[in-house]
């Protein structure tokens, strides 16, 4: 449930999200000046393709800009393994719930179930800091001091271009804090499908295995010593004098 969650949380704070950054072009001819020029992008962050119409303070005419930078590359890769993520332990949940003995036939949903965690452990780390750095770099070409480099206006010095509004990150930053929860939250379950492996069960069985050897050799080695031992009387019996033999005879009659 907590993998569910998480990676719902993941891909929705940053494939639903969308910004907005303001800009001011104050023209020497206050009649060309646009004092609130706004520029809106969203996921997948094709920011090549996003566009804004700016005050060139050359009369009424006005030139057409685009940003700088293509990330969807890390945006959509991140996205998709949060969405996979998502409907894998949902149905490693239903499996685990209703077919636990077809699960645990020959072995092979556990090994299945074994792979595909190390695999998806390994991706949630890729993917989270491939867009981490992605992420970095949109906040660069957002930024409204960036952006004010691309209007030929504002290379002028008698206009004034001001940044009046930066995008809001607290969802992007809130993306990447759940990718890197996601890893370690996948690569702690390693060690809980690992335990339903026949590798974890094998090694549980191997310590018994020498236990269960110990009675064999204590029984191998009392059956030794009481040979030993009778080897040892029928030595001493050999050496005894004649007339020890003739008392243990009598003895024997004795009894």
């Amino acid at each position: 449930v907590l993998l569910q969650l998480f990676a719902i949380f993941a891909f929705a704070t940053c494939g639903g999200y969308s910004g907005q950054l303001k800009v001011s072009v104050d023209c020497q001819n206050k009649t060309d000046s646009d004092l609130n020029v706004g520029i809106e992008f969203a996921y997948p962050f094709r920011l090549h393709q996003v566009y804004f119409d700016a005050p060139t303070c050359d009369g009424k005419r006005r030139e057409r800009l685009f940003l700088i930078g293509d990330y969807s590359s890390s945006a959509e890769f991140f996205v998709t393994i949060a969405v996979f993520a998502f409907l894998y332990s949902l149905g490693a949940t239903v499996v685990y719930i209703f077919y636990q003995n077809k699960y645990r036939e020959n072995n092979r949903g556990p090994l299945i179930d074994f792979i595909v965690t190390v695999a998806f452990s390994f991706m949630w780390l890729v993917s989270s800091s491939a867009w981490a750095k992605g992420l970095s770099d949109v906040k660069t070409a957002t930024d409204p001091d960036e952006v004010l480099l691309l209007i030929s206006a504002c290379k002028v010095q008698s206009n004034k271009c001001l940044p009046l509004r930066k995008p809001v990150w607290a969802s992007l930053n809130t993306s990447v804090v759940f990718g890197f929860l996601n890893f370690v939250l996948w690569a702690g379950n390693i060690w809980f499908v690992f335990k339903e492996t026949g590798w974890h069960s094998s090694t549980q069985r191997y310590p018994t295995s020498t236990t269960e050897k110990k009675p064999s050799g204590y029984n191998q080695q009392s059956y030794n010593q009481g040979r030993y031992e009778q080897e040892n009387i029928g030595q001493s019996g050999g050496t005894n004098p004649p007339g020890d033999f003739g008392q243990q005879s009598n003895y024997g009659q004795m009894g």
